[in-house]
């Protein structure tokens, strides 16, 4: 069942609760798909450094580990959701990959913070830059649009783009499994930045993923 911009609508956003009735009616048929979740960075490699001070690796490494909160509080569940990394730690891309194709994973997901040096905001997705697997292609831009749907409808971000790049973690997974990475905003936009510093806000944020997610799996697959 789809989680429509009506449902939302008769609800008010500052009502956290609105999420769980939400989350509901989010049913997923058929095996248990395997998630794996990629918070950016770790370690020395502290990512982006917002405006604020804040760090990359710690707003994605929050955002990833409530989104495998919520998928055991809210969804019971649903989801078999791995993290390549559940501390601060430094995980080399290739293991990253490497954990996705342990698992055979049904699609890998990364999460990053953006950075400009102008007043940039808003978030993009990104998918591989291959004409050689077509229908992963399509399937990787059909789940990036809708975690976009979810993360800028219902968050308020400016909704960016669906991009194409070589990063490496596309690269050594966009041949087995749908894959994208997301950048949930610039930490160099003080807005942004400070949104990310308040706890109800990264539960927001990783909700925004999982729901996106789950309406993926209902139409996308």
């Amino acid at each position: 069942m789809l989680i429509t911009l009506k449902f939302w609508k008769r609800i008010k956003p500052k009502n956290v609760s609105f999420v769980i009735l939400m989350l509901h009616f989010c049913v997923i048929f058929g095996q248990q798909k395997v998630i794996i979740i990629d918070p950016g960075h770790g370690g020395k490699d502290t990512g982006a450094i917002g405006t604020n001070s804040i760090q990359e690796k710690d707003v994605v490494l929050d955002i990833a580990n409530e989104i495998i909160r919520l998928n055991k509080t809210l969804i019971n569940n649903k989801f078999d959701i791995y993290s390549t990394r559940y501390k601060d730690t430094l995980i080399s891309l290739s293991d990253r990959s490497q954990l996705a194709e342990s698992l055979k994973a049904d699609v890998f997901v990364s999460l990053h913070c953006n950075a400009s040096n102008t007043s940039s905001k808003g978030i993009d997705v990104y998918v591989h830059n291959t004409n050689d697997i077509e229908v992963l292609i399509k399937k990787s831009i059909e789940m990036g649009l809708s975690i976009l749907k979810e993360s800028t409808q219902k968050l308020g971000f400016k909704k960016r783009a669906v991009r194409f790049s070589n990063f490496q973690v596309l690269r050594e997974n966009t041949t087995y499994r749908p894959s994208i990475l997301v950048e949930m905003g610039f930490v160099t936009n003080t807005d942004e930045a400070d949104y990310f510093l308040k706890p109800k806000n990264i539960r927001a944020m990783a909700l925004a993923i999982l729901m996106g997610l789950c309406n993926y799996f209902n139409t996308g697959l």
